[in-house]
């Protein structure tokens, strides 16, 4: 265990100087064809409630227009917001439209944030028994290789989410949601450089500016 997480710390820190040296021309030109490379495949026209991170401001792609995009789709938009009193734990709250998300403050690392409540009532939680289940988590990570592992910022939130979520769904009689990464070209290694753990969860696809990497065999990457 001891040697795995050493492995994920150093991979951190060389991504972290590789990622620092992009130009936000670099960061922007590659969010735009993720987008569109996303907004295209089947199985993202096909979903009705989908996840979507809210990007940092650096490190990562950057996911405003693709978050405006899904609304402007009329599809269900979920965003993660970390509570920061139950560690390791991030819940899935829904955004009511572009003047809903257009007003989120910053948060936890100035990640925009949903408030629990929205025009005086709770918003609605991925997990609430009343809310549509999720078809879609578009999840974020710091380095990701051609086998569909992840390697994320050490925290935990999305493995355990996903855990939890699978669970619930399961509970309702639905299969889990569809897994896809999104990945600048700097954050895509060769075939089995990411260190992976028994709990971290694989992804069914990544997309990158250069396309999208999916498991033939997986019954979600068959339509991509």
């Amino acid at each position: 265990m001891a040697s795995l997480q050493a492995q994920k710390r150093a991979l951190r820190k060389a991504m972290s100087s590789s990622l620092s040296k992009a130009t936000p021309e670099d960061y922007q030109s590659q969010s735009r064809k993720i987008t569109e490379t996303l907004l295209l495949a089947p199985w993202f026209r096909t979903s009705d409630t989908v996840s979507c991170f809210l990007s940092m401001p650096t490190g990562e792609v950057d996911t405003s227009m693709l978050v405006a995009e899904i609304l402007r789709a009329a599809k269900t938009l979920f965003v993660p917001k970390v509570d920061v009193a139950k560690p390791g734990h991030m819940d899935f709250l829904k955004i009511y439209g572009e003047d809903d998300l257009q007003t989120l403050p910053g948060g936890v690392w100035g990640i925009r944030e949903p408030s629990y409540d929205w025009k005086g009532t709770p918003r609605m939680n991925a997990v609430d028994p009343r809310s549509d289940p999720l078809d879609l988590i578009l999840v974020p990570g710091v380095a990701f290789d051609s086998t569909l592992s992840r390697l994320g910022h050490g925290k935990g939130y999305y493995d355990q989410f996903i855990s939890s979520y699978t669970e619930f769904a399961a509970s309702r009689g639905k299969r889990r949601p569809m897994l896809v990464a999104l990945a600048l070209r700097q954050q895509i290694l060769e075939n089995g450089e990411v260190p992976v753990g028994e709990h971290d969860w694989k992804m069914d696809a990544i997309v990158s500016p250069d396309g999208v990497i999916a498991n033939s065999s997986s019954s979600f990457g068959r339509s991509i």
